[in-house]
């Protein structure tokens, strides 16, 4: 029975001293072998459905660590690990899922939590536009660039290229408004192509406009003004043709309706048929003379069908008239007389 209650007594004096000890050990890591963890990011912005790494770490590289990923109260997973960080794969799909995080390190019964970590959910841009206006003179060439991507989280950063090397620093716009850059060069002797690129904080994520091309200068030739000129060109070739259909065109349609319309010769119809008239001629200086009665006269022809046809002829019957009133023209002469015709 000795024995039994000696034996009892060993064990509570050694579990006492045991507990008392780790409880000395565990004050003694938390002080100075045991700080917080740390947890880390390759980036701390992302775009949604972007697959993400948390690496969760401890300074202690002789311990065997449990390491634990939160969110907010989450328990996302667990690793063992002894001088090596813990990597939590994760995929940010919506925004709630951008944090807050928090990794807890744990050795035995003791363990400590790292500081909160959160994603920033960027849009990306999307491919920017280039417009160019030029302004050319003889010997130089002065050039306004602008670029605008209309999709994509502010603020967004703008460079501005020629043939693949940047001509500009990086212009930041925090408002949804064009980045303008402008350069006054010498007229180049060979064809030249300018490009701008749009980023925002997502990285190694960057857009390019659309490649604009322009065109060798020969000297003092002017490479634009064929393209100034051709609008000029377009309008006035627009304007002749409306002469032509609202103006020339009806006076032709006219002149050729009025010339259609003027009798032809007839010559060469086989037999004409007419009333020929035998016009006795009056005396000059008759005050009257009497009525003579109409001697008609019949006779007949033959065309080349051989068709009799009549011919009519008829004496014609002068009176004399007083003359009418005659207008103020240079080209009237006087001395004449006017007659009726009677049949």
């Amino acid at each position: 029975m000795w024995s039994h209650l000696n034996r009892l007594l060993f064990w509570s004096i050694f579990s006492s001293v045991t507990c008392r000890k780790a409880v000395l050990d565990c004050e003694a890591m938390k002080t100075n072998e045991f700080p917080s963890p740390c947890l880390d990011s390759k980036t701390n912005v992302v775009m949604k459905g972007q697959n993400v790494s948390m690496f969760c770490s401890h300074k202690n590289k002789s311990l065997q660590i449990t390491y634990s990923l939160f969110r907010r109260k989450t328990h996302l997973g667990s690793q063992d690990g002894k001088g090596e960080p813990a990597i939590f794969n994760l995929s940010i799909t919506e925004a709630r899922e951008s944090g807050p995080y928090k990794c807890k390190a744990q050795v035995t019964s003791c363990s400590k939590y790292s500081r909160d970590f959160s994603f920033t959910i960027v849009d990306p841009v999307t491919a920017p536009v280039l417009n160019i206006m030029v302004i050319q003179t003889e010997t130089d060439r002065h050039i306004t660039f602008r670029c605008l991507s209309v999709n994509g989280s502010l603020p967004i950063n703008y460079t501005f290229f020629e043939n693949h090397v940047a001509i500009s620093p990086a212009i930041s716009k925090y408002d949804r408004e064009p980045a303008e850059f402008n350069l006054t060069k010498k007229n180049p002797g060979e064809e030249e192509e300018y490009r701008c690129e749009a980023k925002n904080r997502l990285p190694n994520y960057a857009t390019y406009s659309q490649p604009v091309t322009m065109p060798s200068t020969g000297g003092d030739s002017c490479p634009f003004c064929l393209k100034l000129l051709l609008p000029g060109l377009l309008l006035l070739l627009v304007v002749i043709i409306l002469i032509l259909a609202f103006w020339v065109l009806p006076k032709y349609k006219t002149r050729k309706a009025m010339r259609n319309n003027v009798p032809r010769d007839r010559g060469d119809t086989a037999m004409e048929v007419g009333i020929y008239v035998n016009i006795l001629e009056k005396q000059a200086k008759e005050e009257s003379v009497p009525e003579v009665g109409s001697r008609p006269c019949v006779s007949t022809a033959q065309d080349e069908a051989k068709h009799s046809q009549e011919l009519q002829y008829a004496t014609p019957v002068f009176q004399e008239v007083a003359p009418r009133e005659q207008e103020a023209c240079d080209s009237y002469k006087s001395g004449y007389v006017y007659s009726e015709l009677n049949f």
